[in-house]
């Protein structure tokens, strides 16, 4: 019973720490643009910051085996809101690119979480409990951007000075609710590097980590074009942009809160896996050259919808792939493999956006359609779904 109270607080500080950072993805290439920076160099920000992460994300879980999880939670959340008020403050690209860069560094959320998961689970309830992380990541990535472009209307800074807020009201829940585990999972304090090779060995777990890094590629190249392709190509305004994100969001809520488990007991995880990022790979390759604003929301809604499916349908597939005893250590793999394609994606992204409109996204249904031939390729783990 206290194990399941601490997964359900750890379950709130993931969605609230990743709703804030949903905030502000949407109308970050905005904020860049209106303090001078041009197309090619607005990727960075994207890239800086998970580029960051990537970097110091084992470092905060070595930390936290050696000084606790709380500690090093705590102290992550509170880093996080000082990176979030920098933005809403920045007058400058950057003092932008800084926030960012800060905010990167700070983030160990997720590999702290699902190490605490995997302390305080069985191994036969750790993909229970894995999976409450990614659906707490996946609410929250969800709605941030709706609300962060809603927010947006009122002005560009506002998303960041809102998930600063959330950060403070995360910190002191946390801080009063969010216990340290009994004792520490041999599993959690594994090399990241022995992890990675040994996991690379199983069946089925490197096509799933190439479909990882190649659907994050192509998504987060389009993620950090998209709002200057609505604005320079269809003549939308920061409000209307922002109504846009809440229709993308709405439409990933109905299909993940909705359809997605019908759906799932239906046809399985990997048939949802290839008809995801099929669905995304004809939108990407429609989007550039749709007609007027509702040719713009027709061929987001196949995005939309196609993101909704894949992105639980892939972790799912990547939990089963692996072992009950080392669900952590192979999610966390998978979110460092999508870790590299938010690396790549939004300066590849936006620099290709500068010498030609419709590059990022021809190239993206191009790795989306890669990705569906290998997720068509995969034998699906046990019961063969």
């Amino acid at each position: 019973m206290k194990n399941r109270s601490a997964l359900g607080i750890l379950f709130l500080v993931v969605f609230v720490d990743l709703l804030g950072f949903g905030m502000v993805i949407p109308v970050m290439p905005l904020y860049a643009e209106r303090l001078g920076a041009s197309e090619a160099w607005i990727g960075l920000l994207s890239t800086g910051y998970s580029a960051m992460q990537l970097v110091f994300a084992p470092i905060w879980g070595a930390l936290s085996d050696r000084v606790g999880r709380r500690p090093v939670l705590l102290l992550s959340i509170a880093m996080t809101a000082v990176a979030f008020l920098l933005y809403g403050l920045a007058d400058s690209f950057a003092m932008l690119l800084a926030s960012r860069l800060f905010a990167g560094v700070a983030t160990a959320n997720i590999a702290i979480a699902q190490a605490y998961v995997a302390d305080v689970t069985p191994p036969e309830g750790r993909a229970r409990g894995m999976g409450m992380i990614g659906a707490a990541f996946g609410l929250g990535f969800t709605l941030g951007p709706a609300i962060g472009g809603l927010l947006s209307t009122r002005s560009l800074a506002l998303p960041g000075f809102a998930a600063a807020g959330l950060s403070l009201v995360n910190l002191v829940g946390a801080f009063a609710l969010l216990p340290e585990p009994s004792e520490r999972s041999p599993a959690a304090r594994r090399s990241r590097i022995r992890a990675l090779v040994e996991e690379m060995g199983r069946p089925g777990i490197l096509p799933l980590l190439v479909i990882y890094l190649l659907v994050v590629l192509a998504f987060s190249a389009m993620e950090n074009t998209y709002s200057l392709l609505a604005q320079q190509r269809f003549g939308l305004s920061d409000r209307h942009v922002a109504y846009v994100f809440a229709y993308i969001g709405v439409i990933v809520v109905v299909v993940q809160g909705g359809l997605i488990g019908p759906l799932t007991r239906r046809l399985g995880e990997k048939k949802l896996l290839v008809a995801g990022a099929v669905l995304q790979a004809i939108a990407l390759a429609w989007l550039p050259f749709a007609s007027g604003v509702p040719g713009l929301l027709l061929a987001t809604a196949p995005l939309a919808v196609g993101s909704g499916l894949s992105s639980p349908a892939l972790t799912a597939l990547l939990s089963r792939f692996a072992r009950a005893e080392d669900q952590g250590g192979t999610l966390g793999i998978g979110q460092s493999a999508a870790a590299v394609g938010r690396v790549v994606g939004p300066v590849s992204g936006t620099w290709t956006y500068a010498q030609w409109q419709p590059a990022p996204y021809l190239g993206g249904a191009v790795l989306m359609a890669a990705a569906a031939l290998v997720g068509a390729a995969v034998r699906g783990p046990r019961n063969g779904s």
